[in-house]
This record gives structure tokens, C-alpha cells and sequence, in this order.
């Protein structure tokens, strides 16, 4: 079954970049914007972790934090957000159970090569853990554009 717009937003616990559990609904009170990309320290996932960097203090007037889900380990997480001064909480789904319950694993083709990985994903959360708007299939160049304009409509 694929989440909707209006779904509750599956719980989960998982390790942060500090090696801390951090639960979603730790974040009720507060919209939360759940992005889930492929892999740390690639140019794609840079530049949107950047992207989400450089706008937080809007998303922080909104009342509004910003979530990053992939398979990488804490400690890999840990120094992607050190190199790229990323202020904001990356969790690490190593055995991609997350991915799963929010749908984002999907076959993708590299080189001729077919394998499942995780699809650019963004879900925004409302403050009662309800699902608010969901972009699947991400393309990070304005991105952040829709995002916000969402936030601004509610």
C-alpha cells in the first residue's frame, strides 16, 4: 500500500548522526519535513542537503524542522554533515526498514546495471503526525522551492 496525503506518517526509531535514537514522533508539535535520499557525499544528495541547509531558517519560521533519511551509517553521516556544516538531524535506516514503510525503495538502473535503491523522496508532516504533502521522484533543482510554497500555503 502507498502512503497518501492524509495517511499518519509511520513511526520509527533510528540512530542519528550523534548515534542517538531519535523517533519521528519525538517531533510532534512541530511540521516535519522527512527527505530521504540515496547516499551521502554524492553530487545530487550534497547539493539538496546544501539546498536544505541554506533555507532552514525558513523552514525554522514555520515551525518547522528538517529530517534525512538513508542507508548510510551514523559515523558516515556524521561526517557528510561535519564537511557540509549541515545543521539539522540525518538518521541513518541501515537495514532500510523506513524506506520501506514510507515506499521509497524502488528498481533503478545504473550503467545497464538493475538494482533497488531508494528514491528522492520528501514527505511533510504535520504537527499531529499526519502526512501533508508527498514528492516522489525528486528533482533537487527547485526543490526546496516547493517545499516552501507549500509550507506557505498552510
Amino acid at each position: 500500500m502507498t502512503l497518501q496525503v492524509g495517511d499518519r506518517a509511520p513511526d520509527f526509531t533510528l540512530p542519528s548522526d550523534q548515534n542517538e535514537p531519535i523517533s519521528l514522533k519525538d517531533f510532534l508539535g512541530k511540521k516535519v519535513i522527512l527527505y530521504f535520499y540515496p547516499k551521502d557525499n554524492t553530487p545530487g544528495c550534497t547539493r539538496q542537503a546544501c539546498d536544505f541547509r541554506d533555507s532552514l531558517a525558513q523552514f525554522a519560521n514555520q515551525n518547522t524542522i528538517v529530517l534525512g533519511i538513508s542507508k548510510d551509517s551514523p559515523d558516515r553521516h556524521k561526517k557528510f554533515k561535519q564537511k557540509y556544516i549541515l545543521p539539522f538531524t540525518l538518521l541513518a535506516d541501515e537495514n532500510g526498514d523506513v524506506c520501506e514503510a514510507y515506499g521509497i525503495i524502488n528498481k533503478k538502473s545504473l550503467f545497464g546495471r538493475t538494482f533497488l535503491g531508494i528514491q528522492r523522496s520528501t514527505f511533510l508532516i504535520d504537527e499531529k503526525g499526519n502526512i501533508l504533502a508527498i514528492w516522489r521522484k525528486v528533482k533537487v533543482t527547485g526543490h526546496i522551492k516547493q517545499v516552501l510554497d507549500e509550507l506557505n500555503q498552510r
